[in-house]
């Protein structure tokens, strides 16, 4: 299964959930940031409100505690598990930033299932304030997609991803998703990948009409249960494949009824990984 790249997208992919969205109106900037937003772009006004914040007496442990609370569907998180024990690839691609993220995995004892987070960057400042700096510097030249946002590009992260893994041999990917960043994504997968975008989400309203522009197959989901089916599902169908492939000066049949997959479902898998406390 080491073959098999598992994307995930972060906000309202995993968590269900803008990571930014939740800070900010957990804390009670909402006003502000609305106040800002037509005259900054997402990934600069996030920065200024993290600032804003720290102005306010607002510590990191106070963002760490609040990001904590964010909802994540104990579905996902028994999918992320099972997909990891069967020895995939795990990845993000997101647009938050790299203390979120890592704060909310490490909580929920994911950390360690990700080989690769693609995300902004975020740093501690000299004053104790955490700052968050775009994927793509906004002082080069323009990444030139006119899908994604200014600061990042997840087509060119998919393409940077698969560029690095193609030395191991073939991968087959797998991505999810729910915005139009994700759609960006899964124009660069190829046939015999899979795009597994959120129903009724930006993603499902752009393949509806642009269907014809990708090659993957297309599996959705709509909540963290449907999530977790169709993944394992996806993950169960490859490995019965993989069981199934018998080279040419093989001389054992092998039936592919009697053979079981070695994904099962959330509760197989529920205590597969300790979880730091």
């Amino acid at each position: 299964m080491a073959r098999v790249v598992v994307l995930f997208d972060f906000d309202k992919t995993m968590i269900d959930c803008d990571s930014d969205n939740w800070i900010v109106d957990e804390l009670g900037v909402t006003e502000l940031f609305t106040q800002l937003l037509p005259t900054l772009p997402w990934n600069s006004l996030m920065d200024r409100m993290l600032m804003e914040l720290h102005s306010q007496g607002k510590t990191i442990e106070d963002i760490a505690e609040c990001l904590k609370k964010a909802p994540l569907n104990p579905r996902i998180i028994s999918s992320i598990k099972s997909a990891h024990a069967s020895g995939c690839d795990l990845r993000i691609v997101s647009d938050a930033n790299v203390f979120f993220i890592k704060t909310i995995l490490e909580h929920h004892g994911l950390l360690n299932c990700f080989s690769e987070i693609n995300t902004n960057p975020s740093f501690i400042d000299k004053e104790g304030r955490l700052r968050v700096l775009p994927y793509h510097d906004f002082n080069s030249p323009p990444h030139g997609c006119t899908i994604c946002p200014p600061n990042m590009c997840k087509g060119l992260i998919m393409e940077k991803i698969r560029a690095s893994v193609s030395a191991e041999g073939k991968k087959q990917f797998i991505y999810l998703g729910d915005g139009a960043a994700d759609f960006c994504a899964g124009l660069k997968l190829e046939g015999g990948d899979v795009l597994m975008p959120r129903k009724n989400f930006p993603i499902w309203e752009i393949i509806s009409t642009n269907q014809r522009l990708l090659t993957a197959n297309i599996h959705e989901w709509n909540n963290g249960e449907d999530l977790e089916t169709t993944l394992l599902k996806l993950l169960n169908s490859i490995f019965t494949e993989e069981k199934c492939s018998v080279r040419t000066d093989q001389l054992v049949e092998v039936n592919c009824k009697f053979l079981t997959s070695s994904i099962t479902t959330h509760d197989t898998f529920s205590n597969a990984l300790p979880v730091p406390r």
